[in-house]
């Protein structure tokens, strides 16, 4: 096996690379997870996740965990309303009596202990955030924050959408999509934003208007979770004047921004129990493409990072790493450089596909007629999820 006595190392330990540590020990692989997170307890932010038949769930079967996921799932989460900025109902999916289950629902917690879980003790090194990177030995020497090194034979990118080892294969810049997103968690939401914690009734909000966006999901421990979608220049969050760290001052771009939408709204801020983090949305071209390396390779959005807006995220790296896998432990490959250009050729094609679709979705979300096109879409598919969250 192309991986026999080599170290790996995967830095990111969010659903991708404790996925792929997962599977790859499977496969008998010597595999650490470098993650930035001081320990296992941090509490994990953004909205619920829904996996899909082929890419999330098939991940996790393949990683023997899919009786685990199920006792952990929440099968109302799914459930949909889309609303006017007035609070008017547009579609009722809480009304449905056989909520399609295609796709189902689990929150960021519950999934990454289900995969902790599941690793060698002391897989992962908790409090590791990455700071760079130099060849070692035909391999690679790792600098943390916290002034660790470690060594390893192959280097795994799976730190996200502002990845730092991404840098080291490619030079590649994301473009910005137009869109940028206040994403907001309020803790007990049932009694800091009474009103929308009804509303929501254990499921996901899509309200749109005014070529802008708000997308609320619940999640089991009471938290709700939010993004609001703006059509703003690159820089705005830099160049607004906003302090994002204070509140109020984001609450008054918000009653402004959103002036015209019912006052309801307004509890996504009003509260003090609210974390904020501004984030800019951005894609990589559709036509990428990287020189091979034998030892360095990426997944999920270090490799592919796009939108929200389809619910595309969790689900591509998820197949990221069981496609990885299987190319890095496939005797066929004379070596590892040939499994890794296979990989890559194949992952690049999949996401330039998805990104598309994507982005097509993210205009339509924040266009003049979005809720007309949105349910026009769900008349086209089987069930709600085809459009956000994870």
């Amino acid at each position: 096996m192309l991986i026999q006595n080599k170290r790996i190392a995967i830095v990111g330990g969010g659903p991708g690379g404790l996925t792929l540590a997962r599977l790859l020990q499977l496969k008998g692989a010597d595999v650490k997870v470098y993650e930035r997170d001081f320990n296992s307890s941090v509490r994990v932010q953004g909205a619920t996740l829904d996996l899909h038949e082929e890419s999330g769930l098939e991940a996790l079967r393949r990683a023997g965990l899919i009786d685990a996921f199920y006792a952990n799932y929440r099968p109302e989460a799914g459930k949909l309303l889309v609303l006017d900025k007035d609070l008017n109902i547009k579609l009722d999916g809480h009304s449905e009596e056989d909520h399609d289950e295609g796709r189902p629902e689990i929150d960021r917690g519950p999934l990454r202990n289900i995969l902790l879980e599941s690793l060698k003790p002391d897989t992962v090194i908790w409090d590791s955030q990455f700071v760079s990177t130099t060849p070692h030995n035909d391999g690679w020497k790792l600098l943390f924050k916290n002034g660790t090194y470690a060594e390893a034979d192959i280097l795994i990118a799976a730190d996200g959408a502002n990845s730092k080892v991404r840098s080291y294969l490619t030079g590649i810049k994301p473009i910005y999509s137009g869109i940028s997103i206040v994403e907001g968690n309020i803790y007990h939401a049932k009694e800091n934003a009474p009103e929308l914690y009804n509303i929501l009734n254990d499921g996901k909000i899509f309200a749109m208007g005014d070529q802008k966006s708000l997308i609320l999901s619940s999640k089991g421990d009471g938290t709700l979770s939010f993004y609001t979608g703006c059509k703003v220049p690159e820089f705005w969050v830099r160049d607004s004047g906003i302090d994002f760290a204070d509140k109020k001052q984001v609450f008054e771009w918000f009653k402004k921004e959103f002036g015209s939408w019912h006052i309801t709204w307004q509890e996504l801020f009003a509260s003090n129990e609210v974390s904020i983090v501004p984030r800019p949305q951005y894609h990589f071209p559709l036509d990428q493409q990287w020189p091979t390396l034998a030892n360095l390779t990426m997944i999920g959005d270090a490799a592919h990072r796009m939108p929200p807006y389809a619910g595309e995220g969790v689900n591509m790296t998820m197949q990221d790493a069981f496609e990885l896998a299987d190319h890095l432990s496939d005797d066929k490959f004379p070596d590892l450089q040939t499994a890794i250009a296979a990989f890559e050729k194949q992952m690049c094609a999949r996401a330039s596909a998805v990104t598309k679709m994507t982005l097509e979705q993210t205009e339509m979300l924040h266009s003049d007629d979005a809720i007309t096109k949105l349910i026009l879409l769900f008349s086209g598919f089987s069930g709600e999820e085809e459009v956000l969250g994870s």
